[in-house]
């Protein structure tokens, strides 16, 4: 009998942690099909998050907290701020990857008058942002559905500048071969203020990692990155368009305020911040000619 009873006890709790769950379900409110995704929008309690359904799973490209649309929901996003401390007033802005336009939003409130530039190779990605991501465009605040590296290669010929480079072009399984290359990289550097930052969202579980890194130091010597803060396999690099020191520490103290409102603590992100200086001369680096991102 107390067996049974506590059957019937056990059942009755597994069937109410089921509804529990199920009611926590993501809804899906939105479903786009383009030339290269399906996108997905859900919704969850407060969280909206645009998603990709790829080969093997569907990855969360960009969320908003209804309830505190400002502030920055991804750890990403957050660490990708630390650009700012060796740029803290930029004029240009260059996005490669727009997902829900949190990045553009942000810089654009944070800096009145800014130009930002948002590429984003899928024009649906786009659409989805503007109605569901309450992406802003304006005079200085524009999109443009292209390859990032075709933009890149335009902006050189126009001798356009940005202060600050942003690469988030990943899409949780890859990040496009010709984005990952040394001459991508040089092209990137050419469009890039004397004082200019490039910061870009990446990984650190694949075995291009050391590939990538011999890469970026061929192009910018030492740079800055940022992946004990993970759970996840990502790592965020900050490189500069020059070595020189700087002194940061005023830039530092202006950041403190203006990101607060975003969820952002520039002190917590600086202190995951380290310095890759070392180059391991036996790895190659990744070229036009030699990117093997399918094998690796």
């Amino acid at each position: 009998m107390r067996k049974s009873l506590l059957k019937t006890k056990s059942l009755a709790l597994l069937v109410f942690t089921i509804m529990v769950i199920s009611s926590a379900q993501a809804k899906v409110i939105s479903e786009e099909r383009s030339l290269y995704r399906n996108i997905l929008v859900e919704e969850q309690g407060d969280l909206r998050c645009l998603k990709f359904s790829v080969k093997r799973k569907t990855s969360s490209q960009s969320c908003i907290n209804m309830a505190s649309p400002d502030t920055l929901v991804f750890d990403y996003t957050k660490y990708m701020m630390a650009a700012l401390v060796f740029h803290p007033n930029p004029k240009r802005v260059l996005i490669i990857g727009l997902g829900g336009g949190t990045l553009s939003n942000t810089l654009a409130q944070m800096y009145p008058g800014i130009v930002i530039d948002n590429v984003e190779i899928d024009p649906a990605v786009i659409k989805v942002a503007r109605k569901y991501f309450d992406f802003k465009e304006s005079e200085q605040v524009k999109s443009y559905p292209q390859d990032g590296r075709i933009f890149i290669k335009r902006a050189l010929r126009k001798e356009q500048q940005y202060d600050v480079v942003i690469l988030d072009a990943f899409n949780g399984e890859y990040i496009p071969e010709h984005l990952l290359t040394k001459e991508f990289l040089q092209e990137t550097q050419g469009v890039l203020s004397e004082n200019g930052v490039l910061v870009a969202n990446t990984f650190s579980s694949s075995k291009l990692y050391d590939h990538e890194t011999a890469t970026y130091h061929a192009v910018f010597g030492s740079f800055y990155e940022i992946e004990k803060g993970f759970k996840r396999g990502n790592r965020v690099i900050v490189a500069t368009n020059n070595n020189k020191s700087r002194d940061v520490s005023k830039a530092i103290e202006q950041l403190k305020g203006s990101l607060r409102p975003y969820g952002v603590d520039i002190n917590t992100v600086l202190a995951l911040m380290e310095l890759n200086d070392d180059v391991d001369e036996d790895v190659r680096v990744l070229t036009d000619q030699y990117s093997p991102a399918n094998l690796l």
